[in-house]
């Protein structure tokens, strides 16, 4: 047997002998806490690199009481638990991509690993749920597209942290990240009314959804205030065929519109398609905005107008507020809410 397999692993106390600090300051900073000063872990990062001292994994997580994961929850309306999850659907929506690629980069470099979940039932939202109560997970990033969704409350009886991606519908004590949603709403409105448009018509989110509700809301408000007491609208799900739909219902119930606000990108380029097919152009005979700035609206034809909605930059924040909240001895709940901007393409 080699001297090198008879040499016993390095400790924390060697790391502490040549880094010149107490054991407790190693141990700080290998388990992560971010009150130790920047100049101090450098040093003992570099102990640890001249000792080969490895962690041990589960010695760390009993003291720590810290998993090194955190569950990123996608939650959707409910579905046949006897039939398979068709995952295409939520991966061919720019949305959650961006939001999953999003949130994996700002955990990486704090060594917390992501685990992807899907919860479109009852039977999935309670393994969630159990997931986390068992101390499998140190806290969960929840993404929900259910008005009624009951995976919050769930969440918050496990007594893990949990941080929102939008509004929840009704008011519960859980951080969340959000855009300003009607004010985008106003911001598409003003631009379609400036632009000359005035037969107005709308394909909104579906409207128990708050974030579809504030959209339809923000426009109509804003049309209001310029004289458009009355703006159709029919109701989408988010997906380029309903919003294909949406668009022939539109028409039929009003064949003279000019100008059209779509509630995200996605249906905005099923409209698109409808009009295009019915004869008129766009932006000339119909104007149309969008809402996302997913790269749908640089790949469509014409380029959508569309507003804003910093995704990356949210899903960045959300992970930062819920590393804050296992960090903390009492975690605060809080909102940060995103401003939107008006991106003019060819569409409007």
């Amino acid at each position: 047997m080699s001297k090198d397999l008879r040499r016993p692993a390095p400790t924390l106390e060697d790391v502490a002998k040549v880094a010149g600090v107490s054991r407790a300051t190693v141990s700080r900073v290998i388990n992560g806490k971010r009150k130790v000063a920047p100049a101090v872990q450098e040093v003992v990062l570099e102990a640890v690199a001249e000792t080969g001292y490895v962690p041990n994994r589960a010695a760390r997580s009993l003291v720590t009481r810290r998993t090194g994961t955190v569950a990123v929850v996608i939650s959707g309306a409910d579905a046949d638990p006897d039939i398979e999850l068709d995952l295409s659907g939520v991966f061919s929506d720019p949305f959650f991509g961006r939001v999953v690629g999003s949130l994996v980069r700002t955990l990486r470099p704090h060594d917390v690993h992501p685990v992807l979940m899907f919860a479109d039932n009852d039977q999935t939202r309670d393994q969630v749920v159990s997931y986390l109560r068992f101390g499998n997970a140190d806290g969960a990033l929840l993404v929900s597209t259910y008005a009624d969704d009951p995976l919050p409350e769930g969440l918050l009886g496990t007594g893990r942290p949990i941080v929102l991606f939008a509004r929840p519908s009704h008011a519960i004590p859980a951080s969340y990240v959000d855009l300003a949603n009607a004010d985008g709403a106003r911001l598409a409105a003003n631009h379609l009314l400036d632009r000359g448009c005035r037969r107005l018509g709308v394909i909104s989110g579906p409207v128990d959804v708050p974030a579809a509700r504030d959209r339809l809301d923000g426009f109509r408000d804003a049309a209001a205030r310029r004289g458009h007491a009355f703006v159709p609208s029919v109701e989408g799900s988010f997906t380029f065929e309903s919003g294909e739909a949406a668009m022939a219902e539109l028409l039929a119930g009003a064949p003279d519109l000019d100008g059209v606000f779509v509630s995200n990108d996605l249906m905005a380029q099923g409209a698109v398609h409808v009009l295009q097919t019915s004869g008129r152009r766009v932006p000339d005979d119909v104007a149309i905005v969008g809402f996302d700035d997913s790269p749908v609206a640089a790949q469509s034809r014409p380029r959508l107008t569309t507003v804003r909605q910093p995704v990356e930059k949210m899903a960045e924040e959300m992970a930062r507020m819920l590393l804050e909240q296992i960090d903390a001895d009492e975690p605060a709940v809080r909102s940060a809410i995103f401003e939107p901007v008006l991106v003019v393409r060819d569409s409007a």
